[in-house]
């Protein structure tokens, strides 16, 4: 199992926005992070940014991601929530959400 933490910005005045679309997120989306092997999925709220954690649990992490980005359901629900988004100032190069570094785990 891999566990993935990231972070992203909110856009200015977007907030009210991303809340209510996370009310009734697509069953078609969820769906389909079962299908790419995620579990434990959650989203936090800090200020303007957005911590994301979630665990995966197939073998190929990569393939699973693109497959998740070729899904139209999925293609859709960022098309709305892309919006509301901007990446923070420590993003990589062409990084959306901002893969973090794990400095402790307590099992």
């Amino acid at each position: 199992m891999i566990r993935v933490a990231q972070v992203i910005g909110v856009r200015p005045g977007m907030l009210d926005e991303y809340r209510a679309l996370h009310r009734d997120v697509p069953q078609a989306v969820v769906d389909r992070l079962r299908e790419c092997h995620v579990a434990n999925y959650s989203i936090h709220l800090l200020g303007d940014r957005l911590f994301s954690y979630f665990e995966y649990h197939g073998d190929d992490l990569a393939a699973d991601m693109a497959l998740m980005a070729s899904d139209e359901a999925t293609q859709a629900w960022w098309n709305l929530t892309g919006p509301c988004q901007q990446p923070v100032p420590e993003a990589a190069a062409g990084e959306w959400w901002a893969a973090m570094e794990q400095v402790f785990l307590m099992e």
